[in-house]
């Protein structure tokens, strides 16, 4: 069993910041990609954000210059700092990993019930 918790989501005004953090569990044996996309009403979901194992990162083209991601291996943690926050970052953001449970299995991806956030003033 796998589970992957998100938190750190509310209610911030335009011009703020807000940090995310996300956490893998579970039966894992490890993890390759982990990242953050979001969803606003009436929208598909989208990129946010995603690192790799390594530290490579990648970001929507929204995102860029405001957002930061960030990992812990160790942990199975990630993170995603956001600052300059506008009114259209408001959506769901979700946290995906992409891992495998056991060595010489496939990757699957996992996802969180997503954590709010809204950029209002």
């Amino acid at each position: 069993q796998v589970q992957v918790v998100e938190s750190g989501g509310g209610l911030v005004q335009p011009g703020g910041s807000l940090r995310l953090s996300c956490a893998a569990s579970g039966s894992i044996f490890s993890i390759s990609t982990m990242g953050w996309y979001r969803q606003a009403p009436g929208k598909q979901r989208e990129l946010v954000a995603t690192v790799t194992s390594g530290g490579i990162t990648n970001y929507g083209d929204s995102v860029k210059g405001r957002f930061t991601i960030s990992r812990d291996n160790a942990k199975n943690t990630v993170f995603l700092q956001m600052n300059s926050l506008k009114p259209e970052d408001t959506a769901v953001y979700y946290c995906n990993a992409r891992l495998s449970v056991q060595i010489g299995t496939a990757t699957y991806d996992y996802w969180g019930q997503g954590t709010r956030v809204t950029v209002s003033s």
